[in-house]
């Protein structure tokens, strides 16, 4: 039933671009010296992850490489570019690839910076993003999202893949796959497991499954459903819902699935729990009020409180990284939506103009929201900024895409 970690996946998700922020900045990536094949293959990503997060206007920069020579800075600049890259690959003696490249501010005609990166053939994908990363940062001034990687379920006929992927959708990997469901993965705080629930024998049981050695083990499996895990910020604990005392309630667990305690007590449906950032509350989705709405409850129990007040439904609470804000799905006359909260002023924003969305997950740095949402009755992927102007959509082709979870940022 079960086939284990890494084989590649057939299909890779497509990234299509349906909306760019509204002041990209103009950059000039030149191509890079070298092995024209290799280094064009690097720079083609790297111009490819500038472009998708919709931050970047590409300037175009030729054909030819640009030599270790000065920068004729007045000619980029009357081309329209605000930066510049421009770097070179060389093949090593053990026949592993150095890519060094550089930075430069055009209007103030200087170097921001630069880094040489060694690695293999199989990793000059990962080199790309790295620099794509440093780019991000030395000119946005937070941390890019490039080198990170997204979880997400295919559902094809009668077979279910719990796929790995870059945050651009390339380089998937299966790791595992079955005949039955396998829903809510959910990454630990460091990337290297991941929690999920799979229905393989006949009912849901939460698993924690290791990346690197494709091991796994029961986190919980109790009488009843086992579902919704979510890891708490320091990797020890999952909130999960189990119905083994009646209903679904949450309960906490040790991530090797020792040490359960109940953590609330409801006659209603408690579910989807989120820890926030900081570890001392969980955000979750209860009909206790007589329709879904999102609650706060501290880790270590006692009172419930309130959080959603407007509409009849919303559910599916997941904390940006710093705690401000809260993406949920909201239910109107429209169908299901992607919202944002702002937690401190209640303000409420949709973000979407789709009609089926669930499954929401920030990136590490808060800029992105990953959701699964439905196009021509098939399930696909969609990212929408925290601010709703750059949108993407990644689909594989004859799938179904949901469950997505953005990864942490990468070790």
């Amino acid at each position: 039933m079960l086939l284990a970690v890494a084989s590649p996946a057939n299909a890779q998700l497509a990234m299509e671009i349906t909306g760019a922020g509204a002041n990209r900045l103009p950059i000039a990536i030149a191509e890079f010296g070298g092995e024209r094949i290799i280094s064009h293959a690097l720079v083609s990503v790297l111009r490819a992850d500038l472009e998708h997060c919709g931050l970047f206007r590409l300037i175009d920069s030729g054909e030819a490489p640009l030599g270790e020579g000065s920068i004729a800075y007045a000619d980029w600049k009357n081309r329209g570019a605000d930066a510049l890259v421009a770097g070179n690959v060389a093949t090593t003696a053990e026949g592993r690839y150095e890519t060094r490249f550089r930075l430069f501010d055009v209007q103030k005609q200087s170097l921001l910076g630069g880094q040489p990166y060694l690695a293999g053939s199989a990793q000059l994908r990962g080199t790309a993003h790295r620099i794509a990363d440093f780019i991000y940062e030395k000119l946005l001034g937070e941390p890019g999202i490039f080198s990170t990687r997204i979880a997400y379920v295919v559902k094809s006929t009668g077979r279910y893949e719990l796929q790995i992927a870059d945050a651009d959708g390339g380089n998937a990997q299966t790791a595992l796959a079955s005949r039955e469901p396998i829903i809510s993965p959910t990454w630990s705080p460091d990337g290297t497991r991941l929690a999920y629930v799979s229905f393989e024998a006949k009912k849901p049981i939460v698993y924690v499954h290791s990346l690197a050695s494709g091991s796994r083990h029961v986190a919980a499996n109790f009488k009843g459903s086992n579902s919704a895990p979510a890891w708490s910020p320091d990797g020890k604990r999952l909130a999960v819902v189990l119905s083994k005392e009646g209903g679904s309630q949450l309960f906490l667990v040790n991530a090797d699935g020792s040490g359960i305690t109940r953590l609330a007590s409801s006659s209603a449906i408690d579910t989807e729990p989120r820890f926030s950032p900081d570890g001392s509350s969980i955000y979750f989705t209860s009909d206790r009020g007589g329709s879904p709405q999102i609650y706060r409850i501290a880790v270590s129990g006692g009172e419930v409180s309130r959080v959603t007040f407007e509409g009849s439904y919303n559910v599916s609470p997941r904390l940006s990284p710093d705690g401000r804000s809260m993406a949920f799905v909201t239910g109107n006359s429209r169908g299901f939506q992607l919202a944002l909260m702002d937690l401190a002023s209640k303000q409420t924003q949709i973000l979407t103009d789709s009609v089926k969305d669930e499954s929401p997950s920030f990136s590490p740095n808060g800029r992105m929201i990953i959701y699964a949402t439905e196009v021509g009755g098939r399930g696909v992927l969609a990212a929408v900024s925290s601010d709703g102007r750059v949108k993407q959509k990644l689909s594989v082709q004859a799938a179904d895409v949901r469950e997505p979870a953005w990864g942490p940022f990468a070790k």
